[in-house]
């Protein structure tokens, strides 16, 4: 007897949408007619998701709008907007973060503080906002968007790797704390994956993932039924890492 999927999600919010995986799961949810709320930092970006939104799904919903999640006041600004649209979101995606490289001891004095605030406190403040609606109703599912730096640091991505680091700590404390209450909890480790981090990078284009292979785990992910979760997703480029 085959167990049942959960319910399609009422809707997905993702942070960092515009660009990368954030416009490959904004677009992949958006093709099963899935609401999409969103937010980057760069209104040109925003635009131009619009106008492949609308020749792939031009039915379905997508809110979008800048705010950038390193204040967090435009979090908060950010969490109670997407509430005046949905009482609570099916699915959450703490996607928006930002490489930079460098080392411990010759980095900029604020350069731990500043990628923090992205990759890490920015999850943590909209979790704070938006998960205790997604508890009320009693399911749901938050991805976040970890690295495989999350598992092992690299020389020349200090900050990064302690922040995805981090990340990956919060990921697995909030499953730790709701694993009894219908929300699920996954993390996300991709490899090398095209963004915009790799432009101008010399690579042949089957050695890094491409955005839309992560997109499609998770929409796998999520439609697994309620007595299973993926807690961590590890995925690589075949070949291995960069």
């Amino acid at each position: 007897m085959s167990m049942p999927h959960h319910p399609l999600p009422s809707c997905a919010v993702i942070t960092g949408v515009s660009k990368g995986i954030g416009k490959a799961l904004a677009l992949r949810f958006g093709r099963e007619g899935i609401p999409v709320i969103g937010c980057a930092r760069g209104r040109d970006a925003l635009g131009q998701l619009r106008q492949e939104w609308d020749l792939t799904c031009p039915d379905v919903p997508l809110h979008t709008d800048a705010f950038d999640l390193a204040d967090p006041a435009a979090v908060q600004q950010f969490g109670a907007w997407v509430l005046t649209l949905f009482p609570a979101p099916g699915v959450l995606v703490h996607n928006a973060g930002i490489f930079r490289p460098g080392s411990i001891l010759g980095e900029a004095e604020d350069g731990l503080e500043d990628l923090m605030r992205i990759n890490l406190y920015s999850a943590w403040h909209l979790t704070r906002i938006l998960v205790p609606p997604m508890l009320a109703q009693g399911r749901g599912h938050v991805f976040t968007l970890c690295s495989v730096a999350s598992l092992q640091a690299y020389p020349g991505g200090a900050s990064y790797a302690i922040t995805k680091a981090a990340l990956l700590g919060l990921t697995r404390a909030l499953r730790a704390e709701t694993r009894d209450t219908g929300l699920k909890v996954t993390a996300l480790i991709p490899g090398a994956t095209w963004s915009d981090s790799w432009a101008g990078a010399d690579f042949p284009d089957n050695r890094l993932m491409q955005p839309e292979d992560i997109a499609d785990m998770v929409w796998a992910t999520c439609r697994l039924g309620p007595a299973a979760v993926v807690e961590e997703l590890l995925i690589r480029p075949q070949k291995g890492d960069l």
